[in-house]
């Protein structure tokens, strides 16, 4: 088989992935403004393409960890030989396609990263064996981060979700005047900034793994010399790609993390965002492949639980950590098959990719009988953008309207 073929081949399905990640990880941005009604849902989108676009200029440390540290050195003679490691990265890609869309098709916000990982594992283990793997960079750059970061980054937006609504606290003769209202509703101006830094740190880190994978590609059919560098055209197709993808919206996953995890408020989705971009940022600086959905994820859980009177759905929650768990060995086996399959030579290779398109096909056909899009987006959350009082608000508010009343119907016995 023509390797520049199969190379072409190749980067049109790292491409492709890189579209489904931006469609699938939109929500990490714009979940937050959207539920709080800080953004509507197509404007939200689009800013968050945009961010993406130009967060995706401004950093290739983690594409180049990629490229050169996933694979062994000595597994790199063996692979990089012909066009084994095109297909060895075909296969795992379509590991991570795969996942992706069934996660996405599920509502679920599982991990764009781990799915990419977990699938050219797979397919570099079925390829060469356990020993091809950089197990201790695999652990440093990717493991680790994944215990951590979503943890750290809930504490950061539990805190910050506190000092909030410590600082905004209005006094009780105003609260009196008001109502129980709260004045918070503010945070939803500093929501369209927040969003946009969590987009443009996510164009930093998750559009450099599709630069990352296209790059091996490259090393591994020898039209490139190695992976310290990323080529420009890799870098503005990969740009592109995302962009695209983030503007289709990922509308199914929108709800989830919009309302489906807690009731989101707009000083918790400010929290939320800012403690999500900033980990992402420090991350990318690092060369971390961070799984920006799991600190997004995190970030929200977090938030949730520092409104007073707030709750988080734990069930719910509860899903979401299990498609954590499942993503990377789940797309590792898909990577692995898929590998076996492309070793039967130009066959197999063909039909892998026939299966692939194939069940893409029919997962896309599946979902447009629960269709969920921007129109009807709305109004499933619609009402989440009011400020609603904690538990002990509403009973103390309660309490003085019957008291008033009381107060009133006695007034009025007198006369």
């Amino acid at each position: 088989m023509d390797p520049i073929f199969v190379v072409a081949v190749v980067v049109a399905l790292a491409l492709f992935f890189d579209f489904t990640n931006g469609f699938h990880d939109t929500a990490n941005a714009m979940a937050t403004p959207i539920a709080t009604g800080a953004l509507k849902p197509k404007v939200a989108v689009g800013i968050a393409a945009v961010m993406n676009l130009v967060g995706a200029f401004l950093s290739t440390e983690v594409a180049k960890a990629i490229s050169v540290s996933l694979i062994n050195d000595d597994a790199q003679k063996t692979l990089f030989v012909g066009v084994l490691g095109a297909q060895m990265v075909f296969a795992g890609l379509t590991g991570a396609i795969l996942w992706n869309l069934t996660t996405w098709f599920l509502g679920l916000p599982s991990s764009s990263s781990h799915a990419l990982f977990g699938g050219l594992i797979g397919s570099a283990i079925a390829f060469a064996g356990m020993g091809a793997i950089n197990g201790a960079k695999v652990v440093e750059k990717v493991v680790l981060p994944a215990l951590f970061a979503p943890a750290i980054a809930g504490l950061a937006a539990f805190l910050a979700t506190r000092v909030a609504y410590i600082i905004t606290a209005r006094t009780q003769s105003s609260r009196s005047k008001s109502g129980i209202g709260t004045g918070r509703g503010k945070f939803r101006i500093g929501q369209i900034f927040s969003s946009s830094l969590v987009a443009l740190s996510h164009g930093t880190n998750d559009a450099q793994k599709t630069m990352g994978v296209i790059t091996l590609v490259l090393v591994a059919s020898g039209l490139q010399s190695n992976g310290d560098h990323v080529e420009t055209w890799v870098v503005l197709t990969s740009a592109l790609a995302i962009a695209i993808g983030t503007y289709s919206g990922g509308w199914r996953i929108i709800k989830t993390m919009g309302t489906g995890l807690s009731e989101i408020k707009p000083a918790q989705g400010f929290a939320a965002e800012v403690a999500t971009g900033v980990a992402i940022l420090a991350s990318s600086k690092l060369g971390f492949a961070l799984s920006t959905t799991q600190v997004a994820s995190g970030s929200v859980i977090g938030s949730g639980l520092g409104r007073k009177g707030g709750a988080v759905r734990w069930s719910k929650a509860g899903q979401i950590v299990v498609g954590w768990l499942f993503t990377l060995p789940a797309a590792g086996i898909v990577g692995a098959l898929s590998a076996y399959l492309v070793q039967l030579g130009t066959f197999g290779f063909i039909a892998d990719a026939v299966i692939t398109i194939a069940a893409i096909v029919a997962i896309f056909q599946i979902s447009k009988r629960n269709k969920v899009a921007h129109h009807n987006l709305t109004s499933e959350i619609e009402g989440a953008s009011e400020v609603v009082a904690s538990p002990r608000q509403v009973k103390k508010a309660a309490a003085k309207a019957a008291q008033a009343a009381k107060k009133a119907g006695k007034k009025k016995g007198k006369k």
